[in-house]
């Protein structure tokens, strides 16, 4: 008789967002005639860009040809949008990227959790905590974070780095050496940054220790202020001890259409020398198939003078949309966070409750969604997340919900 993997055994209830879907799903169907607004999942809602569009509907009819009909795409993605990337994404920021080290895939979860594939089972993890979820289950998936304990809500193997008002939602280097660690900025949830010279005092410690750093940079297009770094490249060393995560699902909203890609660069090897690019590299080629052309030329089009133009404006609407609940936020009493270099806001729950209990809360009286912290881990108990993803009128509709509470 087959047996299961014992690691998924181990994973501790239901994932974050399918228990959320769950209880919004029972709440509609006791209460049909009530109209619920989500401001929780941080799914864009603006149509894709007419240069992204455009540029769709020429590869359909390329690939409606036979002369230019396309099969399956180069294991790294085609050229022409790794030199695109590379190109915008690094270059322009002053950070020497090849295109041989950018590995386009079909988003950046999925490349969170299948790069601890090539690291060994015994390596230590550092996550912040609050974290985003998929980090810490895709590593107890792999048998790499110990024991689950259900009543502190911790794994036994896994370095936690709370990240707290009192540092600003952003981690202190760990007393407990990791292996790698796991890095996101602007953050998930709690919408937090840190500046150039605080990301450079990581990458110094991880080429001091040996550490490896994957950092997640989904959300840098949001990036307002000035001395916010882009990407981790900006950091000197970096290469010789960081993976790079990076996604088009927020910056040009290819949720539905996925596309992302993974930096990997060729000075990165571990202690004996092995190369992480040729074994990533490997691994892409066995596993993938790669991202359709017809999405990594919509991919390629967010780079063009009239995409870039286009997905800005887009931007600038969720980020006003995340002023409008911040400061809707403050003024009805709450304590708030975030919103300015990310479209997340992170805010305390009023009057002690606990954030599923605000949740329940805000749902039965606001008819509103949003996500409890501690869904992200017991440092994010007490706070609750909401996206700025919404369309302007419900952004409205709910800010006005909430402050008749």
């Amino acid at each position: 008789m087959f047996k299961i993997n014992e690691n998924y055994l181990k994973l501790p209830g239901s994932y974050l967002f399918s228990t959320i879907g769950k209880k919004v799903n029972a709440y509609k169907e006791a209460n049909p005639d009530k109209e619920i607004i989500s401001l929780g999942i941080g799914d864009v809602t603006q149509p894709l860009a007419p240069a992204i569009i455009d540029s769709l509907h020429k590869a359909v009819d390329e690939m409606a040809a036979r002369e230019t009909f396309h099969g399956y795409a180069p294991d790294l993605g085609y050229e022409f949008l790794r030199s695109a990337i590379a190109k915008n994404d690094y270059a322009a920021r002053g950070a020497d990227i090849a295109i041989d080290e950018i590995f386009v895939s079909d988003g950046a979860k999925c490349d969170s959790g299948n790069i601890q594939e090539i690291f060994s089972i015994n390596n230590k993890i550092a996550v912040c905590d609050p974290v985003y979820p998929v980090y810490v289950d895709t590593n107890a998936m792999a048998g790499r974070t110990g024991i689950y304990n259900k009543e502190t809500e911790l794994w036994s193997d896994v370095i936690y780095m709370p990240c707290k008002a009192e540092n600003g939602f952003a981690p202190e280097l760990p007393e407990e050496t990791p292996d790698i660690i796991y890095l996101c900025f602007p953050n998930n949830p709690t919408g937090a940054t840190i500046k150039k010279p605080q990301l450079q005092e990581w990458v110094d410690y991880a080429n001091k220790t040996g550490a490896v750093i994957i950092y997640d940079a989904a959300y840098e297009a949001y990036i307002s202020e000035e001395d916010v770094p882009h990407t981790i490249y900006e950091c000197e060393g970096a290469k010789t001890c960081a993976i790079e995560l990076n996604s088009f699902s927020k910056n040009a909203g290819f949720t539905g259409t996925r596309l992302g890609y993974a930096v990997v660069p060729k000075a990165l090897k571990d202690s004996d020398g092995n190369s992480l690019n040729a074994l990533w590299a490997r691994r892409h080629g066995t596993k993938f198939n790669g991202a359709p052309y017809i999405i990594q030329r919509a991919g390629e089009a967010v780079y063009s003078e009239e995409g870039k133009k286009q997905t800005k404006e887009q931007i600038a609407y969720y980020m006003n949309n995340a002023g409008i609940i911040k400061e809707g936020l403050k003024e009805a009493g709450f304590t708030v966070s975030g919103g300015v270099n990310a479209p997340y806001i992170w805010l305390t729950a009023p009057d002690g409750m606990t954030s599923w209990e605000f949740f329940d809360y805000l749902l039965a009286n606001a008819n509103v969604v949003g996500t409890p912290g501690s869904g992200f881990g017991p440092s994010g108990e007490g706070y609750f997340r909401l996206t700025a993803f919404g369309t302007y009128e419900n952004t409205i509709e709910a800010l006005k919900r909430i402050k008749e509470l």
